[in-house]
C-alpha cells in the first residue's frame, strides 16, 4: 500500500521543517513580556512596604524623580513598541529591533536584581522576563529570511507574459 501522505519523519521533513511565522511569534513574546512587567509593578503596588515607598518617594534609597519616571516610561515604551514593528518592519530591521530591545531589557531587569534588596515575587517575574527576553534575541539572531515562509522565493518571470515564464512545457498544445 503506498503512503501518500507526507509525515515529519520524512527525510525531507527534516530538512524543511514546517515554517513559522516569526513576526507573529516576536510579536506575542513582546505581549507576554510586557504583562510581566506590569503585573510586577501591580504586585509591587499592594506590597505595602513598598506602596509606603513609593508614596515617600524613595524607593531603597532610589529617589523617584520626575526624570526617573520618564526613563521608566521609555524603557516601557519598548515592548509596547516591539510589539508593533515585530509585525510591520521588514527581516533586516526587525531582526535587529528585535535583538536591540531584547538585550536592552534583559540587561535592565537583570540589572534590577543588583540593585538592592528584592522579593520573592519580583525575582519570579524577573526570571520570567529575562527568559522570555533572551529567547526573543534567540530567535531573532537565528531569524533567516527563508524561514518566514518555509520556502524558496520564486523564479522571476522576465516578461514573457506566458504563465511559465516563457518556457515551453513538454508535450503541451500550443495556444
Amino acid at each position: 500500500m503506498p503512503h501518500t501522505e507526507r509525515t515529519l519523519s520524512t527525510p525531507s521533513a527534516a530538512i524543511h521543517p514546517p515554517p513559522r511565522d516569526m513576526k507573529r511569534l516576536l510579536s506575542a513574546l513582546w505581549v507576554f513580556a510586557m504583562f510581566n512587567y506590569l503585573y510586577a509593578d501591580v504586585v509591587g503596588l499592594m506590597d505595602s512596604t513598598l506602596l509606603t515607598q513609593f508614596l515617600r518617594g524613595e524607593v531603597n534609597s532610589l529617589r523617584i524623580t520626575g526624570e526617573f519616571l520618564f526613563g521608566a516610561a521609555v524603557l516601557m515604551e519598548i515592548p509596547i513598541a516591539m510589539t508593533l514593528l515585530s509585525r510591520v518592519l521588514p527581516h533586516r530591521a526587525n531582526r535587529w529591533a528585535n535583538i536591540v530591545a531584547g538585550v536592552i531589557k534583559t540587561t535592565v531587569v537583570a540589572g534590577t536584581l543588583l540593585l538592592g534588596p528584592t522579593t520573592g515575587y519580583y525575582r519570579f517575574f524577573a526570571t520570567i522576563e529575562i527568559a522570555c527576553t533572551t529567547l526573543i534575541v534567540v530567535l531573532a539572531w537565528r531569524w533567516e529570511p527563508r524561514s518566514e515562509w518555509g520556502a524558496k522565493p520564486a523564479e522571476p518571470s522576465y516578461g514573457s507574459g506566458r504563465p511559465d515564464g516563457g518556457r515551453a512545457v513538454q508535450g503541451a498544445i500550443p495556444s
